[in-house]
């Protein structure tokens, strides 16, 4: 029997590409599964559990991805054995970018023997439908759960946030210290800064010294730089 569709992606073609080639992200799209192995990056098996008849049915089924032109086009064959069925499936997809969407074609040819394909597609057809559409939908969780992970990487390497600006007060910082001495204006002697060649003025860094304090000079007499009054002859006066 040979079943197909198409499904849309919210999310950009590289990330459906990146999901439907990882293995372990694959396995979580598969409904019944109890176990998963990977092998190496084109062979892995899964056992799995479908619902048909009581208890369902357990299979082990061997993928290999037999064809691929990244990021748009694959090709998987599956081989599963179980208690009273055989199953045979080769199925391929192609992947086209609409806008930021992705659009995927997908057709697989399915092959069921055993006691179940006895069975015939109209018992069997309805249980491939419901379990491609359970994938579809898993498939869809997992590639958004791809794109919402890339989120975060893509904004920390699109540029990180912008850092605060440096505040100068007076000259702007060039080649030489703000603060230094130029030898050839003799601002070394007097401790005055010097100002770079931009035309501002340079700020001295403030003093950690507390001010001196001067005691008041005290004069006895005369203060300094005033001229005593004349001394007065006194002549006591006669009997």
């Amino acid at each position: 029997m040979k079943v197909e569709g198409a499904r849309n992606f919210d999310a950009p073609r590289e990330v459906v590409w990146e999901v439907l080639n990882d293995p372990s992200r694959m396995a979580k799209t598969m409904p019944g599964v109890e176990s998963f192995d990977i092998r190496d990056e084109r062979h892995w098996t899964a056992n799995v559990k479908v619902p048909l008849g009581i208890g369902g049915l357990k299979l082990s089924i061997d993928f290999e991805k037999t064809e691929e032109r990244e990021p748009e086009y694959a090709e998987l064959q599956a081989k599963g054995k179980g208690v009273g069925a055989m199953l045979n499936m080769r199925t391929r997809f192609t992947l086209a970018e609409e806008g930021a969407t992705t659009a995927m074609q997908w057709e697989a040819d399915v092959r069921i023997g055993g006691t179940v394909g006895s069975m015939g597609q109209r018992v069997v057809q309805p249980i491939v439908n419901q379990q491609v559409a359970s994938v579809l939908d898993a498939l869809d969780e997992q590639v958004m759960q791809a794109k919402g992970q890339r989120s975060p990487q893509a904004v920390a390497t699109g540029g990180g946030a912008a850092s605060a600006p440096d505040v100068y007060l007076g000259a702007v910082p060039s080649d030489k210290d703000l603060f230094a001495e130029d030898a050839d204006t003799g601002a070394g002697d007097t401790g005055d800064s010097v100002a770079p060649s931009t035309g501002t003025v340079a700020v001295p860094p403030p003093s950690t010294e507390a001010p001196a304090t001067t005691e008041p000079e005290v004069y006895i007499g005369a203060e300094p730089g005033v001229r005593p009054p004349a001394p007065v002859e006194w002549t006591p006066d006669e009997g």
